[in-house]
């Protein structure tokens, strides 16, 4: 069984090529960035270090490097015969990686059992947009034989990935909790062998779980840490009122996945607990500066703090805890994220009713937009 995976970085080594390489996938890395090709290229194996209460080492081997911007039809070559195809580049990125796969689809043998394609990325529902770019780049469009090559189907990934060491090389360390999400129905019968990810009727839930729960207690951790100066995620949550507004956005993102998707709120309360360890794990040296950046996206209209807001309000749910998160969230001013500055000056320059709909999405008689106008209007406060 071979894998090709396009992206090499710490997500790519430490997250999908270990559970690839576990599942006894041969794996292929594909990246551009030169460097890195070539240290994997020069090395037989490297380690992924998990930290945490359930801490381990695992030794990656049976892995080949290529350069997808310098040798191309290599890579070509290998997804024609590949069994399985991942990404982890970011969702901005999958643009690039699309004609590379169109190729090789044209390129594959119809024998061949479909090619399995993935998107593993920080995204809802990544694979769509993967498969929207192939289409496009094929002749035929959907209509093209080669479409009936391969398989796409959605994904969820769950793990946190630090800043890693200067020192590090091609060894990577994570936390020991990771979760990877595929969705079923478009395998069929023929559903690929990854022992370690799992395989769901439905996603969409297990999507919202993880977003409205892992990103947003994140980075309200991170929000709330950095007002209150703090240096680590960890050291954050030990500041007890930052640990109390954590867990308030959490109880309040707990509503609406119950409510919504139909969770049973024992099973929810224990994954938000298990998520609160999480952050607080001090063997992972995550900062308020790196988590938090891009506080514009962060905001936005169906990210980790206005979506669940807008369908808890919807619903005529509490919204408070979501509501200060953001306000933290506007007082963000890392010198290291240019977000921050054009955060700023939107602040400075739009009225809180024009910020409301034009940078969160939310527009007059919304039953959340009050709420949020008046919570904009707050920041002043702290400038």
């Amino acid at each position: 069984m071979k894998a090709v995976h396009f992206g090499a970085g710490n997500i790519g080594r430490g997250f999908v090529g270990l559970i690839l390489h576990d599942a006894g996938y041969e794996l292929v890395f594909a990246d551009v960035n030169a460097g890195l090709i070539d240290a994997l290229a020069a090395s037989t194996s490297y380690q992924v270090h998990a930290v945490g209460e359930n801490a381990s080492t695992s030794t990656v081997t049976n892995y080949r490097a290529l350069n997808s911007g310098t040798d191309e039809d290599a890579v070509v070559a290998e997804i024609a015969t590949a069994d399985i195809v991942t990404t982890a580049v970011g969702p901005t990125i999958l643009k690039f990686v699309a004609p590379v796969i169109a190729r090789a689809l044209a390129a594959r043998d119809a024998a061949l059992p479909p090619l399995a394609v993935m998107a593993c990325e920080n995204a809802i529902n990544a694979t769509d947009l993967l498969r929207a770019e192939v289409v496009s780049r094929l002749d035929g469009g959907e209509g093209s034989p080669a479409l009936d090559r391969a398989v796409f189907a959605n994904t969820a990934v769950d793990r946190i990935v630090p800043n890693q060491a200067p020192d590090a090389g091609l060894d990577v360390t994570v936390e020991d909790f990771f979760e990877w999400a595929i969705e079923e129905g478009p395998f069929g019968a023929a559903v690929p062998v990854i022992p370690d990810a799992h395989f769901v009727p439905e996603l969409a839930p297990y999507i919202e779980r993880k977003l409205f729960t892992v990103n947003t207690g994140h980075a309200t951790t991170a929000y709330h840490g950095w007002v209150e100066g703090a240096t680590t995620l960890a050291d954050a949550l030990s500041i007890p009122e930052v640990f109390a507004e954590v867990k308030a956005v959490l109880e309040e993102t707990k509503a609406l996945l119950v409510a919504k998707h139909e969770f049973d709120p024992a099973t929810q309360e224990a994954y938000l607990e298990k998520n609160l360890v999480r952050f607080a794990n001090p063997y992972l040296s995550d900062t308020p500066e790196r988590v938090g950046r891009q506080p514009l996206r962060k905001i936005s209209r169906h990210e980790r703090f206005i979506g669940p807001a807008a369908e808890l309000a919807e619903r005529g749910l509490p919204t408070e805890a979501l509501l200060r998160a953001v306000r933290s969230a506007l007082r963000f001013d890392a010198p290291s994220d240019p977000q921050t500055a054009e955060l700023a000056e939107k602040l400075s320059t739009l009225p809180p009713e024009a910020f409301a709909e034009e940078v969160c999405g939310i527009a007059p008689g919304h039953p959340l937009f009050a709420a949020l106008v008046g919570t904009i209007r707050s920041v002043d406060a702290f400038r």
